[in-house]
């Protein structure tokens, strides 16, 4: 029954293959690109791409796969297509090959398998949603916060496709798990979902066995979220499965290299492009408004809680309470010319500065005030984690309403873990998507930039 229910959803992946290799030989058949063996260059083509795109995963696109998964999918698959590409000219000694029109079909081809994998990605959400097709029929084995939270996901993102039918809850006295496998059985369930704190060992084997002969998917859902939250990954030692934290990605000499070129161009862009012209008019209307200097430093906590200097324009009056006090709504001390430039985020822009020299990075943790740190640092646990990559100038945190002045406990608790997440997911696509998510909300305005 489970095959013939989901007999076409295995053909996704094999037609997806066809197509994307269909529109790389077309266009390179049509387009003038000189090439003097078409076997061998058709052949190379889609053995390569046929490679990279399983080395890249990049059609393992699931139906709750993000959006900036895929662009990163997307991004790496044509990095490497690009490559791959121009070698050829050099590999088989192509001298006569048009450089300019290989590059043109490069664009066409990136163009037309962009466009087709995000419209297969839209309709497919859109056919589980409106049409209630490629449905799964689920059930949940637990009853904790976890679960309602699972629940609710399967109930309101109609576009996964996940239809819930029924919770178990282990814990209750009249549980039976063999009346649950049945129920399983004669309403045709597809995925189970376990509760891992709710259920024995012999009842999680109980699980696996039956999902193993009944053809149904088992999953477990991860309740110690001190360990299970993070990135786990299986190492063996001889034949003995060891489960072992993965490492922070930015502590990768790769990736640190990759976000430290960002860092450099992306600040010279903003230095160059925007503060050459603007700082001077905004250290003008300081100037006028009233005394003191332009710039305003201050002592941070970034890597390794190592303190350096962070810059801003002066957006308060000269006052004794800077190194002490954050900013809060209708602050006396914010100046007329102040109250614009922080709620437009202008003020923020000389720590490209910082970023330039190494002291920040444009995506991060915010950093706080020493003082401030200190404090957070005995009363939040794993805070100090937040120092284990540099602050940026905005984050996660920010994008996610968490910036500004810090009212109660839930505000730093929250920051903090949205940071924490952020150091252990790490990716450039984040550090893009959170930019974007900057600007925009620096353009409508925010609540708590005061």
């Amino acid at each position: 029954m489970f095959s013939k229910r989901h007999r076409y959803s295995s053909l996704i992946t094999p037609i997806s293959y066809g197509v994307d290799l269909l529109v790389i030989n077309l266009f390179a058949y049509f387009l003038p690109i000189n090439f003097q063996y078409p076997i061998l260059f058709h052949s190379y083509l889609s053995i390569a791409w046929v490679i990279i795109s399983f080395k890249n995963n990049f059609y393992e696109v699931y139906r709750y796969t993000k959006v900036s998964y895929i662009l990163k999918l997307l991004f790496n698959q044509f990095v490497f297509f690009f490559l791959v590409l121009y070698a050829f000219i050099g590999f088989f000694k192509q001298p006569n090959m048009s450089r300019l029109a290989l590059g043109e079909y490069f664009v066409f081809v990136g163009l037309a398998i962009f466009t087709i994998k995000f419209l297969n990605y839209v309709l497919l959400m859109k056919y589980r949603e409106r049409v209630k097709g490629n449905m799964r029929n689920v059930v949940v084995i637990g009853k904790n916060k976890k679960t309602d939270q699972l629940i609710e996901v399967f109930n309101e993102r109609r576009e996964f496709g996940y239809h819930f039918m029924k919770q178990f809850c282990p814990t209750d006295p009249t549980f039976d798990i063999y009346k649950t496998f049945v129920y399983i059985v004669e309403n045709n369930i597809d995925e189970i979902y376990c509760s891992v704190s709710e259920l024995k060992n012999n009842q999680i084997t109980e699980f696996i066995n039956f999902a193993d002969n009944n053809l149904k998917t088992l999953k477990f859902i991860p309740d110690n979220k001190n360990i299970f939250s993070k990135k786990l990954t299986f190492e063996y030692y001889d034949y003995i499965p060891v489960l072992s934290l993965r490492d922070i990605p930015l502590h990768n000499p790769l990736n640190a290299a990759l976000k430290r070129l960002f860092d450099i161009i992306f600040s010279l862009v903003v230095i160059i492009g925007i503060l050459s012209w603007l700082a001077p008019i905004i250290a003008l209307i300081i100037r006028l408004e009233t005394k003191g200097p332009v710039y305003f430093r201050q002592k941070r906590n970034g890597i390794d809680n190592k303190e350096f200097y962070c810059y801003k324009f002066r957006s308060m009056a000269p006052n004794e309470h800077a190194d002490s006090l954050m900013a809060v709504k209708n602050d006396m001390r914010t100046t007329k010319v102040g109250k614009f430039i922080r709620r437009t985020s202008i003020d923020e822009l000389p720590q490209f500065y910082n970023v330039l020299f190494g002291n920040m990075s444009v995506v991060g943790p915010r950093p706080h005030m020493v003082k401030h740190t200190n404090e957070f640092a005995n009363k939040v646990d794993k805070y100090m984690l937040r120092h284990f990559v540099k602050p940026g100038i905005t984050g996660l945190a920010q994008v996610r309403g968490y910036r500004g002045e810090i009212e109660t406990d839930i505000d730093i608790l929250n920051r903090t873990k949205f940071d924490i997440f952020y150091i252990e997911n790490w990716s450039l696509f984040m550090d893009l998507k959170i930019i974007v998510q900057t600007v925009m909300n620096a353009i409508s305005g925010e609540k708590k930039a005061y």
